[in-house]
């Protein structure tokens, strides 16, 4: 008996053995969706990428892709002297946006950081500038009312102790040669320093909404969870920082509590994402050019059409929009990037109910063509974005029983549900449609809106 009992015994033990395991700290599901809350309500959000490549001008990754030596790049450093950064300035800018939190680069993949770190000499005090920037940063920030939050990078390019990978600058095309690069440089000291970094920023700067861990890169010549001590790591925020949110990037994927939301970057994603068949809390990173950092001549930019709809996308299906600016070496916020914020503010102002508090619209409501829903539940409001404007009729399939009311949500003035007008016209509804009488002329904004009152 005992042997036909052995190895269920032995099944299950493995299995609560992985589970408990697999698991970084105790939360519900309705813990957690409480503890997101703020986050999936406020929909948008502002990220910061801002080190020493500023000065360079020529993107963040500027130091691998052109594999710059220490010594050379250090120039940055030693100029480093943003005079002009006055971060009350960012945080209005990204206020006036309609923005709710921001994300800022305590650390990037250089190694600088922003703020007073003790364990490293190459840091913003060091520099000609001589003060804590991430300090000023969160005094600002916090003073507008916005969230605040941390990027804080896993690799680094500056640290003896990092050993050489295929996404470092000194990269290598050999095993032989990645051996010789990383003879006597120990990851098991780097992690302490990871750790008493990532202490830091979670303790000096008061309560941090949100923390960014990036990246992690398996495979021949990367880095996984056990280069970074990822486990521990991450039960050290959890410790520090209960109520934080953390991003997806360090490779804790399997495990409970070590990670809240997945960060699908510079792409619109086709659908709602999801992990094990469930759907999960999302937030895209986009940038307004092809570059994160600053860089002076990249000029492929999005307008002000691309980027209301990567925000109203993003809504659809349930997800946020962390949009990025790359300060400038002297501290200021690109004249471009500015007018971006300048034009999704002027929408957001009169539209941005379309936009806070809502996600997907019930999969009962059929989306229509050139045009994109999103859904508050509290307020039972549906709202039709229209990418396209449409000429003066507008049906809405199977929404008669559903629809009480519609006004321009800019405006607040009625849209008039009637039979379709127009000379010689035939077109008719079907039992459960509707037709919405607008206007000839497009309303002056970007994207009109179009608020529905549900029963």
């Amino acid at each position: 008996m005992f042997k036909v009992l052995l190895p269920i015994f032995l099944s299950l033990y493995t299995v609560t053995n992985l589970n408990s395991q697999n698991k970084i700290w105790d939360e519900t599901e309705a813990e957690k969706t409480e503890r997101l809350s703020w986050w999936t309500n406020d929909r948008f959000g502002m990220f910061i990428h801002w080190g020493t490549y500023s000065l360079a001008g020529r993107h963040e990754w500027v130091k691998k892709h052109e594999r710059i030596p220490d010594e050379d790049y250090q120039k940055y450093f030693e100029h480093f002297n943003p005079d002009l950064y006055n971060p009350t300035e960012w945080a209005k800018m990204a206020k006036e946006a309609g923005m709710k939190y921001a994300v800022i680069t305590s650390k990037h993949h250089e190694g600088f950081t922003l703020f007073d770190s003790k364990y490293t000499d190459y840091k913003a005090t060091n520099t000609p500038y001589g003060k804590d920037a991430l300090k000023e940063w969160v005094d600002a920030f916090r003073a507008a009312g916005l969230k605040i939050g941390f990027y804080y990078s896993l690799i680094d390019w500056h640290h003896p102790e990092y050993t050489i990978d295929r996404v470092h600058p000194q990269s290598a095309t050999t095993d032989v040669e990645y051996r010789k690069l990383n003879e006597g440089r120990d990851m098991v000291v780097y992690r302490q320093y990871l750790k008493d970094q990532v202490t830091e920023i979670l303790t000096n700067y008061g309560k941090i909404d949100i923390l960014w861990l990036d990246y992690s890169f398996p495979g021949k010549n990367g880095k996984d969870r056990d280069d970074w001590g990822s486990v521990e790591l991450m039960k050290l925020v959890r410790r520090l920082q209960p109520g934080v949110i953390v991003n997806d990037r360090a490779d804790l994927k399997e495990y409970a509590g070590g990670w809240d939301f997945t960060t699908p970057e510079q792409f619109k994603v086709a659908e709602w994402p999801t992990y094990e068949g469930k759907k999960i809390p999302w937030e895209t990173c986009q940038t307004f050019s092809g570059s994160w950092g600053y860089y002076r001549d990249e000029h492929t930019w999005k307008d002000n059409k691309q980027l209301l709809v990567l925000l109203i996308e993003s809504v659809s299906k349930g997800g946020n929009l962390l949009l990025n600016v790359g300060p400038t070496g002297r501290g200021t916020i690109d004249k471009r990037a500015q007018l971006a914020l300048e034009q999704m503010g002027d929408w957001m102002r009169v539209n941005g109910r379309s936009i806070y508090g809502c996600t997907a619209a019930p999969p009962a409501f059929k989306v229509p063509d050139h045009a994109l829903l999103t859904y508050n539940a509290k307020t039972n409001r549906l709202y039709v974005h229209l990418l396209d404007y449409p000429l003066q009729n507008f049906t809405l399939n199977n929404m008669k029983e559903q629809v009480k009311y519609a006004q321009f949500l800019h405006d607040g003035s009625e849209i008039k549900i009637t039979a379709p007008k127009g000379h010689w016209i035939k077109q008719e509804l079907g039992a459960g449609d509707i037709n919405l009488n607008l206007p000839v002329n497009k309303p002056d904004v970007e994207i009109p809106v179009i608020e529905l009152f549900l029963h």
